[in-house]
């Protein structure tokens, strides 16, 4: 199936349906008009009318929202504002905190309206204990999911310390942020076993026109149940799940939100390979365009609510972590490799004769029996030695 045709066949149907609503609208505006003109003339009746056509209008956005996906390494952490309001998803690991909070610092944030730790994994709430002691949050949220760890017990003691309330997610419920809508789309269920990734809370932020798709570390089934409970995941920006896994981001998943960019949050040369060469492949015939922390570092996308642009250009890279690890460690062992020998052919470069006391270069004609060699790094270093250059040698290098 060609993806590109596919988005373009739905942008379009959008656009029709747009245009259809543009002319009812206008419908109802001259219709409106007309109605206001009765009114003037007969007051009675008519304030319903007035009341019902203003709740149709569309919600109007009064600036822009920002999405920083900061690079935290190996993790997660998004800070989104709007009009004033801030909220974080995530804050990395456990040695993350003061970095996340610095970074919120930077950008004027003084305290946050929402707080979200997707799951209990340490590469998503390690450092969020430190950022609830520094900023003060109006509503924390975390899945129905206690874990046994000190990085779960951090948070909770932070959050008892500062008489915050931990809530749990609820499908559908609806935060504002500014003129944004943060909707929560999952967990769908409670029942994914020992499998926390599949826990992560799931939202859909909404900003005029735009929207950006957060899951966590969903993997397959959760990714499935969001599907099979018709949660609608329609977006502009997805973050891509599970730091770029395999083990998420399923074809019919992406069919389903089909953006046209996608953010991948990882570490440069991380240990699991994140992004997966598959993953790369599945969003790059869809058309969709990537950008990466591990190799572009902090991503900022801000939209007006129907423009959306970003900080850097896409990558062009299309390499899975295994693939640029690899070359980076080829590359590593190459430039050793290659000053090691050039460290050796230079110390090598000047050969003295032990019987002669004369030294010669490597072109010599009439370099002596390798017992009788004797290895100088310049011809200074032989000189003082007490060697004589020798005249037949072609000329030696300093």
């Amino acid at each position: 199936m060609n993806y590109k045709s596919k988005k373009w066949n739905r942008r379009k149907l959008v656009k029709i349906i747009m245009d259809k609503n543009k002319k009812r609208t206008n419908l109802k505006r001259l219709i409106a008009a007309v109605l206001a003109a009765v009114c003037m003339l007969f007051p009675a009746g008519c304030s319903q009318t007035a009341t019902e056509e203003t709740t149709t209008q569309p919600v109007k956005t009064n600036g822009t929202l920002s999405v920083h996906y900061i690079d935290i390494g190996q993790g997660d952490a998004a800070l989104i504002q709007c009009e004033g309001h801030s909220m974080l998803i995530d804050a990395g690991n456990n040695n993350k905190g003061t970095q996340v909070c610095s970074y919120l610092k930077s950008q004027n944030v003084d305290k946050l309206d929402i707080a979200i730790g997707t799951h209990g994994d340490a590469d998503h709430i390690g450092g969020l204990d430190v950022v609830i002691y520094n900023f003060d949050c109006d509503t924390i949220i975390m899945p129905d999911r206690k874990r046994d760890t000190k990085t779960w017990q951090d948070v909770i003691d932070a959050i008892d310390e500062k008489n915050d309330t931990l809530t749990y997610p609820e499908i559908g419920k609806t935060y504002s942020l500014g003129s944004a809508t943060v909707e929560i789309i999952a967990p769908c269920s409670y029942d994914y076993g020992d499998n926390e990734n599949n826990y992560s809370v799931g939202v859909l932020i909404t900003y005029g026109e735009s929207k950006f798709l957060f899951t966590g570390d969903a993997e397959t089934e959760a990714e499935a149940d969001m599907l099979k409970n018709g949660i609608d995941i329609d977006c502009d920006v997805f973050k891509v799940s599970h730091h770029g896994s395999s083990n998420a981001n399923t074809s019919a998943f992406l069919d389903a939100a089909l953006p046209e960019y996608a953010v991948i949050s990882c570490a440069e040369g991380n240990d699991y390979g994140h992004p997966h060469q598959e993953v790369l492949n599945e969003l790059r015939s869809r058309g969709i365009k990537v950008f990466r922390t591990d190799e572009q570092g902090t991503i900022v996308a801000v939209t007006d609510g129907k423009n959306i642009t970003f900080n850097a250009s896409p990558s062009e890279s299309w390499l899975s972590g295994n693939r640029l690890k690899s070359d980076r460690e080829n590359s590593s062992a190459g430039s050793q490799t290659a000053q090691q020998k050039t460290e050796s052919e230079t110390l090598s470069r000047i050969i003295g004769n032990r019987n002669s006391r004369k030294y010669h270069t490597t072109d010599c004609g009439n370099l002596p029996m390798e017992k009788n060699q004797i290895l100088f790094s310049s011809e200074k270093e032989a000189e003082d030695a007490g060697y004589e250059k020798c005249k037949n040698c072609s000329n030696a290098v300093e």
